[in-house]
């Protein structure tokens, strides 16, 4: 995206994506690395800003915590991800002033960056309850969500504010309500992947195609899937049976088939509509998240491959943002006036020979 036609704000929206996109995979590999509970308190650490180091600090966590003994990574890996989803909070809290003190102003986003604010202030909620309810899945998988929704809001906001992709002539309504049903169906595979990972069900299955040597091995979708269990005590490395979390990962699996038929229905419709580089932008994506799916479990879940998944997961997510929001709908004199916008700079070059 070039800054020739964007609007004020635009560079700090972009910012705010780039660190957005930091945040979540910090989340992720905090989650991976078993360090959800690297500090058992919030939102600082054993009672402090940072991890404890000192022989003083040790002893007041010891003593104040006597059964969260300080691990040194966990507890680090932890607090920088706090740190930087406390300047990602702050940088949305300056975005939601400057789109109130320019509300005035001609095609200035306010009820999106007022709703980011409104979503980060729920995320630190969740990020709380995430650590006091010590892991539990419900908050846990909500958390991811709203990460997630927020890096989807900022690049929505990155790009109403960037000035371009003026809105698609002569796309068909059918061609829009796939894109909508496509984007709808991977926020749900997200969410069935924060569940797989906050119910620790993502080596239940170790084979490809099938699941322990079976097409439909042994299930039990009624705990895999329980979501009024009660809280506690502690979830970390889950506490749900082997065939509870088989159901929980086949039914990702089936997910990724599903949303997999989709995506490329999608893709097929927009090369049929004159759209070749967003077709090919969704099947890079699409491929990307497959394979790195596939080696997560081919290789059993290898730290780095299972936070690229993660990253993958949200790469998809943008690019049906970034489809929608070309292929949206709005009113005749909107389009016109999003023509001119677009043309203007080659009619001032015009007068400028």
């Amino acid at each position: 995206m070039t800054e020739r036609n964007a609007r004020p704000g635009f560079r700090l929206a972009v910012l705010a994506t780039l660190l957005a996109v930091v945040v979540v995979l910090l989340g992720a590999y905090t989650r991976l690395t078993h360090a959800g509970l690297g500090c058992p308190d919030w939102p600082g650490c054993y009672g402090f800003i940072s991890v404890p180091q000192s022989e003083a600090q040790l002893a007041h966590a010891e003593a104040n915590f006597p059964h969260a003994p300080v691990e040194a990574q966990k507890g680090w890996n932890e607090m920088i991800h706090r740190y930087f989803a406390g300047g990602l909070g702050l940088l949305i809290l300056a975005m939601a002033v400057q789109a109130l003190r320019r509300r005035n102003e001609a095609q200035r986003p306010l009820k999106l960056p007022l709703l980011l604010l409104g979503v980060v202030i729920a995320q630190a909620a969740f990020g709380m309850w995430t650590v006091t309810l010590q892991l539990w899945p419900q908050v846990v998988t909500a958390h991811l969500l709203g990460g997630f929704t927020t890096l989807a809001l900022l690049f929505l906001l990155s790009l109403r504010l960037s000035g371009r992709f003026a809105v698609l002539p002569a796309i068909p309504a059918s061609l829009r309500w796939l894109a909508g049903l496509a984007l709808a169906a991977v926020v749900g595979q997200v969410a069935l992947g924060g569940w797989v990972s906050s119910n620790y069900a993502a080596v239940a299955c170790v084979d490809l195609p099938t699941c322990h040597g079976q097409w439909w091995p042994t299930t039990d979708f009624a705990n895999g899937f329980h979501l009024t269990q009660h809280i506690g005590p502690n979830y970390l490395g889950g506490q749900l049976d082997s065939d509870a979390r088989t159901a929980i990962h086949l039914t990702h699996r089936l997910g990724a088939v599903l949303v997999t038929v989709l995506l490329l229905l999608l893709a097929w419709r927009l090369r049929a509509a004159a759209q070749g580089k967003l077709a090919g932008l969704l099947l890079l994506a699409l491929v990307l998240q497959i394979s790195l799916g596939v080696s997560n479990v081919l290789l059993h879940l290898p730290l780095a491959v299972a936070v690229a998944h993660n990253g993958g997961g949200a790469a998809l997510l943008l690019t049906l943002v970034l489809i929608n929001y070309r292929l949206r709908a709005v009113a005749p004199s909107r389009v016109a006036e999003d023509s001119r916008a677009a043309l203007a700079p080659a009619g001032l070059a015009q007068a400028g020979k």
